[in-house]
């Protein structure tokens, strides 16, 4: 593990975080948005010594934090970005949040692959990487149950966490964007994922190999 890398990361991380809490007009929205964050950075700062990550996937969850944090702040629907991208392509709603969920299966990916390249059977099978996507699948149909529970139990404060900005099928789109990110992630960073596990635990079993010639 890249120790500065990961003081570095935790540094702009709370800052970010700070910074919107304390900026953004919905703080319902914000921790709705942002929770993940909240948990997960206690997770990986009591862990770091027991069960340090690669630094890829130390980065790659500090990306998706930014990314959860700016969805808290401006809400998905007001995301500066996609609104200038909304007007530069005329296009009929903001899709920030479909880039949300494309990270929501882009980050997990990876996330996957290494728990289980490190803790179960299939670290040295060709099924390391069907498992790692199909574990994304779920999570990302879990994660649209919670959407619409925590929306409910919110009430209007939850609409704009929702963010369907009128589409029926948002929940399925959602669902795609993050399958492809799944996909997308596991073709493009396999590779370095599995190189990054070799130098972290020399002396275990993680040829992942086989599962990265067969994906």
């Amino acid at each position: 593990m890249n120790k500065p890398l990961f003081y570095v990361l935790m540094g702009l991380i709370l800052g970010w975080a700070a910074f919107t809490l304390i900026g953004t007009e919905d703080r319902v929205n914000w921790f709705l948005d942002a929770g993940w964050v909240v948990v997960g950075v206690p997770v990986l700062w009591f862990t770091r010594k027991r069960f340090p990550l690669t630094s890829l996937v130390y980065l790659l969850l500090a990306v998706h934090a930014f990314v959860l944090i700016a969805g808290g702040y401006w809400t998905y629907e007001k995301n500066p970005a996609g609104l200038w991208l909304q007007k530069f392509f005329s296009t009929e709603r903001n899709h920030f949040d479909r880039f949300g969920h494309f990270m929501q299966g882009f980050v997990p990916a990876i996330v996957f692959r290494e728990i289980y390249a490190r803790t179960s059977p299939v670290r040295t099978s060709g099924w390391l990487n069907y498992f790692s996507a199909v574990s994304c699948i779920a999570f990302s149909g879990l994660f649209e149950l919670l959407e619409w529970g925590a929306t409910l139990l919110a009430g209007a404060s939850g609409d704009e966490f929702l963010g369907h900005q009128g589409d029926i099928w948002d929940a399925q789109w959602d669902i795609l964007w993050a399958v492809i990110g799944c996909l997308v992630s596991l073709l493009a960073l396999s590779s370095i994922h599995h190189r990054q596990l070799v130098q972290l635990l020399p002396s275990e079993s993680t040829d992942t190999t086989t599962a990265d010639a067969k994906f």
